[in-house]
């Protein structure tokens, strides 16, 4: 049976809210998360359903997703997920300089130590990473650094009290190889792109690929 979410877990296979996570120690990862309130709720009941499909076949297996699976779930959040983020659902609090400059320092900030990030987007209401965590760090305890001081910070510069910056759920896809690392890779640099927001991945202000972030 899968576990509930452990913020020490390392390697395994557990769920949280919607959607199931799959870890493994020493393992790089594409992760998405989004502000509070960006998908509309026929959306979240599509993720949970597609959830529910795939937790149920790995179940019935008494085994973890399968590769197959993983990359199913991917291309459907991709498509689904995404395409309503980028459609600017919500507030767009990132879509200003401000928040956007403070979670790009964040994501940074302990780069190098904690984790290594290989490519990263910052867009109006969501967020694009790719990621290794290091010995000793596990991703959720990546993922609670970066949401707890970026929303913590956010708030109050808004004058917000008592509200969730970003959604507690975050989507998180284990890489399997090279070819997946690039792959995830370019799909991050080349959301802005494909938002219609920038002509060239290397225009967008908030994203790796931008020369005043490398």
């Amino acid at each position: 049976m899968p576990t509930r979410a452990n913020p020490n877990l390392l390697s395994g296979f557990h769920h949280r809210d919607h959607l199931p996570h799959l870890k493994r120690e020493g393992g790089a990862y594409f992760v998405t998360f989004r502000l509070a309130g960006t998908l509309p709720r026929e959306v979240l009941g599509e993720l949970k359903r597609q959830r529910e499909r795939l937790m149920a076949q790995a179940l019935a297996a008494k085994r973890p997703l399968s590769w197959r699976e993983q990359q199913e779930l991917f291309r459907w959040y991709s498509s689904r997920v995404d395409a309503h983020l980028d459609a600017g659902h919500g507030d767009c609090w990132l879509g200003g300089p401000g928040l956007a400059g403070l979670v790009a320092e964040t994501l940074r900030f302990h780069n190098g130590r904690r984790f290594d990030l290989f490519a990263w987007v910052i867009m109006p209401n969501h967020v694009h990473a790719v990621l290794q965590p290091r010995s000793g760090w596990t991703l959720s305890k990546v993922l609670q650094g970066w949401k707890g001081y970026s929303g913590h910070v956010a708030n109050r510069r808004l004058n917000r009290e008592g509200q969730p910056f970003w959604q507690r759920e975050s989507f998180d896809h284990l890489i399997r190889d090279d070819e997946d690392l690039q792959r995830c890779c370019h799909y991050t640099i080349m959301n802005p792109v494909n938002a219609g927001l920038c002509a060239c991945p290397e225009d967008w202000r908030w994203s790796s690929l931008h020369r005043e972030n490398k």
